[in-house]
């Protein structure tokens, strides 16, 4: 019986010590990059690891007009654009999805790709801009799609 605790106590160390092993090889500031990409980034490339969040806008309303370049130009100005003003990047496309209902709906939409040192405060600021557009233009949602990327000016 104190052989199978000793041995259970073992392998939880040796578990927990893989796990601190594991965690000291990822960056902590760039997420989930590893050591080697985040050497190979800055070293041959001369960048940083960033965070890069694509947020997918419909622009088709339920009850009522799709909403104009104008509408979404304002929403850019007062609400993204604060939020990130250091730059930005937007593309229209034409886009589909199965809402609620079931049914596939296509939709004109706005690609918004933003690139930024991740922090608490930017996932604030994201989810502050979803939250907005889905209120203010009646939305069911807005897409969004997160990964990290080797940048540099």
């Amino acid at each position: 019986m104190r052989s199978n605790r000793r041995m259970v106590g073992i392998v939880a160390a040796l578990g927990l010590w893989v796990s601190v092993a594991w965690a000291q090889d990822r960056v902590p500031a760039a997420g989930n990059s590893t050591r080697a990409e985040r050497v190979f980034c800055e070293e041959k490339l001369h960048g940083e690891i960033w965070s890069r969040t694509e947020l997918y806008f419909g622009l088709s309303r339920s009850d009522g007009p799709d909403i104009t370049d104008e509408e979404f130009q304002h929403f850019l100005d007062t609400v993204v654009t604060p939020r990130f003003p250091d730059g930005l990047t937007l593309l229209s496309g034409n886009g589909q999805f199965r809402g609620s209902s079931g049914i596939v709906i296509q939709e004109p939409s706005k690609l918004l790709i933003l690139f930024f040192p991740w922090s608490n405060a930017s996932n604030r600021a994201i989810e502050q801009i979803r939250s907005i557009y889905k209120g203010d233009f009646h939305q069911e949602a807005v897409l969004r799609a997160d990964a990290e990327s080797c940048v540099s000016f």
